[in-house]
């Protein structure tokens, strides 16, 4: 059986066609790169290199090693990956699914701190409205902003509720009577979220009175801060997270309708596949989230 590496060199001799390269990505001597390739070449008895004075090539037989020992030694490199992560909780690389709208609002403070804590881990972060399925799209965690979870599947962490409110345009209620309550809305163009198109169901309460107003299909969206912008230019009304619609409620652009009825809050949460437990990696940035929110109250205004 062969060691792994004198396979590795030989692959980085292979990828530069020269040994001098080899040994300065190697960080290793020429002559000490040109023994264990010679090692290598007797153990297996064959020869490997056409080495000349002007240029290094592979020979056939160094051709068929490169093919079938490039795909191994990645897979043992994964392997290694994974190990690290199943058992150091500060090294390895974390694979992470969120909305885009946090994610540009929120993400980028947050893990500049994470990374500031966490040098030794690396993050893959992809940014989609679409609510995915962690296993098959292989993330290690998700952070979602949605209704309370229904799929059993997966594991589910809540850490906070997120409140939402009725938004509009001032320009937009100069041309309307006001809004005292829910059903003035169905006079006005009602803007849609929806993943797959819908109308969207609002369902206000007060006390014990409940209102249910179905906003309008004539412009459905899956993200909200294009419904804010919509709104913004006095375009209709949506309901949205306060943490999406902050910077323009301080400004102005848009106001809160209906304040003293209540919209359902949505959930922040982590959920993640079905472990067993946490990988030590995965909770680490799981704990150092949940105390980023908790302690700057991001998602409040």
């Amino acid at each position: 059986m062969y060691e792994l590496k004198p396979i590795r060199v030989f692959l980085e001799v292979a990828q530069h066609l020269s040994f001098a390269k080899a040994s300065k990505a190697l960080k290793m001597t020429p002559a000490s790169v040109t023994r264990i390739v010679a090692r290598l070449e007797e153990e297996m008895g064959q020869q490997l290199f056409v080495r000349t004075t002007r240029q290094v090539s592979l020979t056939s037989a160094g051709a068929v090693a490169v093919a079938r020992y490039t795909p191994l030694v990645a897979e043992l490199d994964r392997v290694g990956e994974d190990i690290a992560k199943a058992t150091r909780p500060d090294l390895g690389r974390l694979r992470i699914n969120a909305p885009l709208s946090m994610g540009l609002r929120i993400l980028p403070q947050m893990i500049d701190s994470f990374r500031l804590a966490y040098p030794r881990i690396d993050l893959d972060v992809h940014l989609t409205d679409a609510f995915v399925d962690v296993i098959d799209e292989g993330c290690d965690l998700a952070i979602r902003v949605s209704g309370p979870p229904g799929d059993k599947s997966t594991i589910w962490r809540k850490l906070c509720e997120v409140p939402r409110s009725i938004l509009a345009a001032p320009s937009l209620l100069e041309r309307f009577d006001e809004v005292s309550e829910p059903d003035n809305l169905r006079a006005l163009p009602l803007l849609s979220y929806s993943p797959v198109g819908e109308a969207e169901p609002w369902v206000l309460t007060q006390g014990t009175e409940r209102r249910a107003i179905r906003a309008g299909t004539q412009v459905v969206s899956n993200n909200g801060d294009f419904l804010l912008e919509l709104t913004r230019g006095g375009h209709g009304l949506c309901v949205l997270p306060d943490f999406i619609a902050g910077d323009a409620l301080a400004k102005g652009d848009v106001v809160r309708l209906l304040s003293d009825w209540d919209l359902p809050p949505l959930w922040l949460t982590l959920y993640y596949p079905p472990y067993e437990q946490l990988p030590p990696l995965v909770a680490t940035f799981s704990d150092f989230f949940e105390g980023y929110i908790r302690d700057l109250d991001v998602l409040q205004f």
